[in-house]
């Protein structure tokens, strides 16, 4: 569905979701944060001409728009639906090895870490699961994913709270997120920076960026309590704008 045929949403365009500061202070600079309301992004749509739909007309000189990395991979085709994923033997071995966490299911599950294995290799992930023992027997988590790159961290699973229809997908990395975010700087205008990020209610990070006033790990400094949610928000764009805490109309 394109955008400029969604022009009938129930929501306000733009939000604070439940649970979540407006305003979140780093390094001494106050910082609103707004979620922006779309319709459900699919392979269909074309990213910059929803940011210019959504998006856009909330700008003002300045601010930074944030997007989640998996609503990116849907507008690619980045999605696939799980009756698609045939997991070889392995990757059913392999996931149940995988520490689950309320921030997503990652490659606790057969499919997931079948793509894996699609996405990265499989020298690649075995050598991953090698020095990810070797880590764990020294107290140290995470080395998986630090061998196995941000390719495998980003492949996620569909969890109790999946908006539909990708509680039935795997969303994997979207392709070149740093171009990206520069045509989607340019499609909205307005002098803002734009990062794609991998955003979770445990940290997250920049995949790709352009044009941001601040350094990429202080827009995630910014972000740290994941103000476009993890679940039916259907906020999958936000506008970070320093300011000294004024609402909106």
């Amino acid at each position: 569905m394109a955008a400029t045929e969604n022009t009938a949403v129930q929501e306000p365009p733009v939000v604070v979701n439940p649970g979540k500061d407006e305003i979140r202070t780093v390094e001494g600079v106050p910082y609103r944060r707004m979620g922006v309301h779309t319709h459900v992004l699919d392979r269909t749509d074309d990213i910059c001409d929803v940011a210019r739909h959504y998006v856009a007309p909330h700008c003002q000189p300045g601010d930074m728009v944030v997007l989640s990395e998996k609503a990116l991979g849907c507008t690619q085709g980045r999605a696939i639906k799980l009756t698609d994923i045939h997991p070889r033997p392995l990757a059913r071995l392999l996931s149940r090895f995988v520490t689950k966490t309320p921030a997503g299911i990652g490659l606790g599950m057969p499919e997931t870490m079948e793509m894996a294995f699609q996405e990265i290799g499989t020298p690649r992930i075995l050598l991953a699961t090698v020095v990810s023992a070797v880590g764990k027997l020294f107290g140290r988590r995470g080395w998986f994913y630090i061998v196995a790159g941000p390719k495998a961290s980003s492949i996620d699973g569909p969890c109790s709270y999946t908006l539909p229809p990708y509680n039935q997908y795997v969303s994997l990395a979207p392709a070149d997120p740093a171009t990206a975010a520069r045509e989607i700087a340019q499609a909205i205008g307005n002098n803002v920076g734009v990062a794609v990020i991998d955003l979770n209610d445990l940290g997250g990070s920049v995949l790709g960026s352009y044009g941001l006033s601040v350094p990429p790990e202080t827009l995630v400094e910014i972000l740290r309590d994941n103000p476009l949610g993890q679940a039916s928000q259907r906020t999958p764009f936000g506008i970070i704008r320093a300011c000294s805490g004024s609402s909106e109309g």
